[in-house]
């Protein structure tokens, strides 16, 4: 599967199941993959495949900030792309029938990306403002929403697509300067970025890496199933070389060509063998494994790989809970002491890497098919409807609530530069007991591509709403003695009767990410001995 078949809006017997009427939403963290694109890398030309494809007709459209003067004004331009020519000349990039216009570079959001990312955007808004009501039909300020890409552009562009159609224009109220104000986009740059696992800039996370890479290499280079990938494609493999997991096109890379085609148009098509359907389901389910293997093993692995993001999202519902500003309030608002505006709702454009490794390092991605374009996991935090939230603004209302001196003498206020204060970071079995108090009676629930998903340790008493195992508590809520007897059976398994969200999470949330990157370098890197399960 490469372009996500969206699935058809929720009935209302499946809203009244999905999102019961004695828990009330909270919070949603969204983490979307990026839409169809073109491969990152230039592969199979000896098959005839262009190396450039014309399917991005937005380089026809760029803008840019330039300033006039002692303003800024916007200079519109079109792009074309240049490359080597058989001389090393330069010569402009051309499409499969001579287009020089439209052609995308290695990457690139395609145009039909941007349609599947907008129609996500749609699908988002449908549930969440027209069927729950739990956002505002008109906003005049996405200051309650977090928005964060990674680096790479088609993650932002996705990212700009989905927010576009979860709130188009005509439901962007002006405001006092007769304009929707910007909205604020979250970026890093790439040596702090942990939205996607980030091997370029953690040493010891690539290392690891390529243990893991190195074991499913040993498992299936001399299998009958590589064999039958050589039979497919080895004519169009380099002179000498097989298909391997680590050949050069490695498999992860032929896949990458392959799906990228699939979602595209026939002129940009590899020969028919490449869309085998066992060859397909053989290369995406030796990709799982070389890539995702380490989340479910190793705890080091989850940590440096995708904790970092975990401890965030965590760390958010927690401000949500404490309705202080880490709530991602901190990093939206313009000033410090400026109106509050809580934080409902969050849109982060990424990669496949990501939701794939969220969903391990949770003990919930048991499948073999890589995550198809345009695919997204929402993280949706409940509390129980009794639960007096008076300080709560009206989901239907689009103007920010003031910051009262009150709360800023509570501490809810931070100044710029510095993190707010709050729990969200702290171990749970560090918490007080009015610390988890403060806690009890929240529920977290991940859907992955509108299926609700069940983390493991979730299913054990105590740490789910009673009735549905994929609503699993932020902490874990007193339990019987025979259900602490359950727990106990079960401690070889998970080193731990801390099963509840928070705590599975707290697990592998690195304390500090850039020194434990470089930590362990002089030990030895394998994906050999004792299995740290994920998801407890």
């Amino acid at each position: 599967m490469t372009t996500l078949p969206p699935r058809a809006p929720y009935t209302a017997e499946e809203l009244q199941k999905l999102y019961p009427k004695d828990l009330e939403l909270q919070l949603v963290q969204v983490l979307l993959r990026h839409g169809e694109r073109t491969p990152v890398s230039a592969r199979f030309q000896n098959t005839g495949l262009p190396a450039f494809w014309p399917y991005c007709s937005a380089v026809r459209e760029l803008k840019s900030a330039v300033l006039d003067k002692s303003h800024y004004t916007t200079f519109e331009w079109k792009r074309r792309l240049e490359t080597f020519g058989r001389n090393d000349e330069p010569v402009v990039a051309v499409g499969p029938k001579g287009q020089m216009d439209d052609v995308c570079d290695m990457g690139s959001l395609t145009d039909k990306g941007r349609q599947t990312t907008y129609q996500l955007g749609e699908r988002l808004r449908r549930l969440y403002v027209d069927q729950l009501g739990f956002m505002p039909e008109k906003i005049n300020s996405a200051d309650f929403i977090y928005l964060r890409a990674t680096p790479i552009p088609r993650a932002l562009e996705s990212l700009q697509q989905t927010f576009s159609a979860f709130y188009p224009a005509s439901a962007r109220e002006p405001g006092p300067d007769g304009r929707f104000p910007n909205p604020t986009i979250l970026t890093r740059s790439p040596s702090d970025e942990t939205l996607f696992p980030n091997d370029g800039n953690c040493r010891r996370f690539a290392a690891l890496s390529r243990a893991f890479a190195h074991r499913t290499a040993e498992r299936w280079n001399k299998t009958d199933e590589m064999e039958y990938l050589n039979h497919l494609y080895g004519k169009w493999m380099p002179e000498g070389s097989r298909v391997a997991v680590g050949s050069r096109p490695r498999l992860s890379g032929i896949m990458d060509t392959i799906n990228s085609t699939l979602a595209h148009g026939p002129e940009t098509r590899l020969p028919k063998e490449f869309y085998d359907v066992k060859g397909k389901k053989i290369v995406e389910k030796i990709g799982v494994e070389e890539w995702y293997s380490g989340y479910k093993e190793s705890r080091e692995y989850r940590m440096l790989g995708i904790g970092s993001l975990m401890g965030d999202i965590v760390a958010r519902m927690v401000g949500s809970v404490e309705k202080s500003t880490a709530d991602g309030e901190y990093e939206v608002m313009k000033t410090a002491g400026q109106n509050r505006t809580h934080i409902r709702f969050g849109l982060s454009g990424c990669h496949d890497t990501t939701l794939a490794a969220v969903l391990s390092s949770l003990g919930a991605f048991d499948r073999e098919e890589w995550p198809p374009f345009t695919s997204h996991i929402a993280i949706e935090m409940f509390r129980k409807a009794k639960i007096d939230r008076t300080l709560e603004p009206s989901p239907k209302s689009t103007i920010p609530a003031k910051r009262s001196w009150w709360a800023g003498l509570l501490g809810t206020t931070s100044t710029n530069g510095t993190p707010p204060a709050g729990i969200g970071r702290k171990k749970t079995e560090e918490l007080t007991p009015d610390e988890k108090n403060k806690l009890d009676g929240y529920y977290v629930r991940l859907r992955y591509n509108d299926e609700p998903v069940t983390v493991p340790g979730c299913r054990i008493p105590g740490n789910h709403l009673e009735g549905d195992e994929s609503f699993c508590t932020l902490v874990s809520e007193p339990v019987s003695t025979c259900c602490r007897a359950f727990r106990r059976s079960r401690s070889d398994k998970t080193n731990s009767v801390q099963s509840a969200f928070k705590a599975i999470v707290d697990k592998y949330t690195p304390t500090n990410w850039k020194e434990q990157c470089r930590a362990n370098l002089d030990r030895p890197a394998t994906a050999t001995g004792i299995v740290e399960p994920a998801g407890y």
